[in-house]
């Protein structure tokens, strides 16, 4: 990869979290609000619910571009993390913060949809 590539994805690295950054600092909707209604309780829930969501894959998503900027400093950015094959750059360009090729990435998801048990057992024994 080129410096001239690398800077690019820096770039693009750098606005991403920027903007990921900016959006953690909203959790109005985390809000707990009180009401005599059930289905406004419920309702107030669902919405709770999905606020914490979208702020959890923001963390996730922030986690993995900072991860990326570390690659790219210490110049293994673009190497797959599995195989150690150079990441395609039309998958760099659709996904910069990947850490895997795609047919590492493919095998990883049919892993976890083949035995989804085994992730989500501990899970549910923590409860």
């Amino acid at each position: 990869m080129t410096k001239i590539q690398c800077s690019a994805f820096r770039r693009s690295l750098k606005s991403t979290q920027t903007e990921l950054g900016n959006g953690n600092s909203n959790r109005e909707a985390l809000a707990i609000e009180t009401s005599p209604d059930d289905l406004d309780r419920i309702q107030h829930a669902q919405e709770r619910d999905f606020a914490i969501g979208v702020l959890d894959r923001g963390s996730k998503r922030l986690h993995e571009v900072q991860a990326a900027l570390s690659r790219i400093d210490a110049a293994t950015f673009g190497i797959c993390f599995d195989c150690g094959r150079d990441i395609g750059m039309k998958r760099l360009a659709a996904v910069p913060w990947t850490a895997l090729c795609i047919v590492c990435q493919e095998a990883a998801e049919r892993t976890v949809s083949e035995s989804p048990d085994e992730y989500v057992q501990p899970l549910l024994n923590a409860a």
